[in-house]
């Protein structure tokens, strides 16, 4: 592949960023400690003491402890930091990439291009130049600001990604006896890279202490995304697309036995079969179904041999390695998985149902690990299955079957009296759903196995803290599943999967885990956990647009570009000041408008709602200290977390009376010197906590510069009346 071939979409002009006073700073900037000096002096065709001289201007001090980690494990940062700066030339050597690599990332790692907005703006080549005294000055007062807010803060505690470090010193809880208890309990990794994990030196997303940790708090197997033609090379020995199968499944092997020595399964999520490109159907015709939207085409599973061969692929993989926990698969959505899966049909698919196909699909793979001789398990995860299908389809696929489904789908909402609901990815509305209700009792019907798949640490409602503290919202829910019959857990998609936090409720009840972990003050921690409860409860949520598009996940990092709407809000990507795609009232790309979009003010009223009861409960935990060293370190560490989440859901409502107060023509400058302010605290706890900003799909939202260029951004609006 060549550059050229990489997608650009509608290709908009570049955004400018006005309080840097060259572009080539901005890039230094954005790139500071992410990538080498001697990279940079490369990239911008000058000398690594111009680039550190420019850094030092700006008040930026080098460290390069995290350059490899921010390589391998940071790149979706790199990418969304430098992607309204770099053209495509330089975005691949800032990362020493191929273009191949790159339209892989786009592609596979969750769907990023659309979270980058399904186009890549115009940016001209950045380079060098002597700055002029003007432009001196004013790098150098950046470079006050930098040094007078550092000099102002506590001694920074922790870097990025130093959370690796400490997995394996949870402490291992015991239960009360009073929660429900469920079969199967899984989550994701906290940390996983998601497009290839299993290429990953020592399978590092999964180390030893993460194993440790699941299994101090009661989780009991973890799932990690997979293809199976790169374990198996079941569409033909000779595949290129299996290259490297070898590694992988040697890799697997290892995560499997590491894993159990903590008593802990693995899982595998199967998206199958898999689209494949155009070129491999010069050689298997005959299997080509419906074309995709990135010139690839579906495995047409009712050619003759393609289910026959997906089960034996399957059937291999579990043969080999008969000590994978199971596996669960998504069947119509994500991707090409047969020729129905986004609502086109080839000829020879006509005369079968949708509810056939999606069937066939889950028989073979279970037909697979059945004949591999494995206990593995088998579950079909209902997402993106027409209700209407789904008693067909659980009738179709066989007791054996597991039948998960999203525990909130179809939950009635009331928002300041606006009647809403949720499908998927609430925490702040206590499931289950009536849809979820009905699907459980068709799995009953036919005696299949029901799981409910929960979001227990963290959703899209806010991603960017390891757990969002409301155990009495997930208690309520956890009961709940259990009185409606569920044995199983899906515990978090890519996101919510620290081994922590709420996952505690897992093992014991809410004052239980207040008690083994905060001690004596756990009495006002069970007061703040209410107040966090009943704040979350407000979380103005209807439907998709608000979780994906909104800024609650960015926070304070987002930047508040004079923009008026010239730019479309991306899904968990650049909120920028796009009400209406908020809400849900025009065509996004990701999501289709609403039929009824949430109202703007009650998006604001529910904001307002959550951040001002959320700060009552802040304000127990600050006027208490334990009396033991563990007691105050774990105070301490629910302090943070729970500002940062105040932090994000303030933010979003200032950035929405921004927006509106604008649109009126009324005064929002109150507005932005609380932006400051948040942006200010944030800095803090992100220097002493290092999951903050940091979720495994999307990398890290935002970095320490990320905040101080909010600051600057500020004060350029301020001071030049821009507003």
């Amino acid at each position: 592949m060549e550059i050229k071939d990489l997608p650009v979409g509608d290709a908009p002009a570049a955004l400018e960023f006005s309080y840097f006073p060259t572009r080539f700073l901005a890039v230094i900037w954005r790139n500071w400690n992410l990538v080498a000096p001697e990279k940079l002096a490369s990239l911008l065709q000058t000398s690594v003491e111009n680039i550190e001289k420019c850094a030092s201007l700006m008040g930026l001090k080098r460290d390069d402890a995290q350059l490899e980690l921010w390589k391998n494990r940071g790149f979706q940062t790199i990418i969304r930091r430098n992607w309204e700066l770099l053209d495509y030339d330089q975005i691949l050597e800032i990362l020493d990439w191929t273009a191949d690599q790159l339209f892989f990332t786009l592609k596979e790692d969750d769907f990023f291009f659309y979270k980058l907005g399904l186009h890549k703006p115009q940016c001209d080549k950045v380079v060098y130049r002597e700055l002029t005294p003007e432009e001196t000055a004013r790098a150098g007062k950046i470079g006050e600001l930098v040094s007078g807010t550092f000099a102002a803060m506590p001694p920074k505690a922790e870097a990025p990604f130093d959370f690796l470090k400490n997995y394996g010193k949870a402490l291992k809880l015991a239960s009360d006896g009073r929660q429900p208890d469920f079969d199967l309990k899984f989550s994701c990794s906290y940390a996983a890279l998601y497009g290839d994990p299993l290429m990953e030196d020592d399978c590092a997303s999964y180390p030893e202490g993460f194993f440790a940790d699941c299994n101090a708090c009661g989780i009991n197997a973890v799932w990690i995304q997979s293809t199976l033609y790169t374990l198996v090379p079941y569409l033909g020995e000779n595949e290129s697309y299996s290259k490297n199968h070898q590694i992988r499944m040697a890799n697997l092997k290892m995560l499997v036995d590491r894993a159990a020595r903590y008593g802990v399964k693995i899982f595998l999520y199967l998206n199958e079969p898999r689209s494949m490109p155009a070129e491999f159907f010069e050689r298997h015709p005959e299997w080509r179904g419906v074309a995709g939207d990135q010139d690839d085409f579906a495995l047409c599973t009712s050619a003759p041999g393609v289910l026959e061969t997906l089960s034996n692929g399957i059937e291999r993989l579990f043969r080999e390695i008969p000590e994978l926990g199971g596996t669960f698969t998504i069947t119509n959505s994500e991707n090409l998985t047969h020729c129905r899966s986004r609502g086109k049909c080839c000829p020879r698919c006509e005369s079968s149902s949708l509810a056939q196909l999606i069937a066939g699909v889950n028989k073979a793979i279970a037909a697979g690990v059945k004949r591999s001789g494995s206990k593995a398990r088998v579950i079909a995860y209902t997402w993106a299955w027409p209700f209407e299908c789904v008693d067909e389809i659980v009738r179709e696929i066989g007791p054996d079957v597991t039948v998960m489904c999203v525990s909130e789908s179809r939950k009635d909402t009331d928002c300041f009296n606006f009647k809403g609901q949720v499908s998927d990815y609430s925490i702040s509305k206590v499931g289950p759903g009536s849809n979820s209700r009905k699907v459980w009792d068709f799995a009953r019907k036919y005696g299949n196995p029901a799981a409910a798949k929960v979001q227990i640490n963290a959703s899209w409602e806010l991603s960017a803290v390891p757990y969002i503290p409301v155990p009495d919202l997930v208690e309520q829910h956890l009961n709940n599943l259990a009185s409606a019959g569920v044995s199983d857990l899906m515990l978090g998609w890519t996101l919510g999967g620290y081994p922590g936090g709420n996952m505690g409720l897992l093992r014991c009840s809410k004052e239980s885990l207040a008690g083994q972990l905060y001690g004596s003050v756990a009495p006002t921690v069970l007061k703040a956990w209410q107040c966090f409860s009943e704040a979350f409860s407000f979380f103005p949520f209807h439907n998709v647009p608000v979780i994906y598009f909104a800024p609650q996940n960015f926070g304070p990092s987002v930047l508040l570009m004079d923009t008026r709407g010239k730019r479309t809000a991306s899904m968990i990507g650049f909120p920028f000041d796009d009400i209406a795609t908020w809400c849900g009232e025009i065509d996004n790309p990701a999501n289709p408008a609403l039929e009824k979009p949430m109202p703007r003010h009650i998006l604001r009223d529910g904001f307002e709602a959550v951040s001002s009861r959320w700060k009552t409960g802040l304000a127990y935990l600050q006027n208490i200290s334990g009396n033991t060293p563990a007691e105050n370190a774990a105070l301490r560490e629910l302090i943070n977390v729970a500002t940062a989440c105040y932090c994000h859901f303030r933010s979003a409502y200032c950035q929405i009376e921004i927006v509106l107060r604008r649109q009126a023509g009324e005064d929002f400058r109150r507005f932005i010197l609380e932006e400051r302010e948040l942006a200010l605290t944030l800095l803090r706890i992100v220097r002493q906590d290092s999951r903050i900003g940091f979720e495994a799909s999307n990398h890290y939202f935002y970095v320490e510069n990320d905040l101080l260029e909010k600051i600057l951004n500020c004060d350029d609006l301020l001071d030049n009346a821009k507003i």
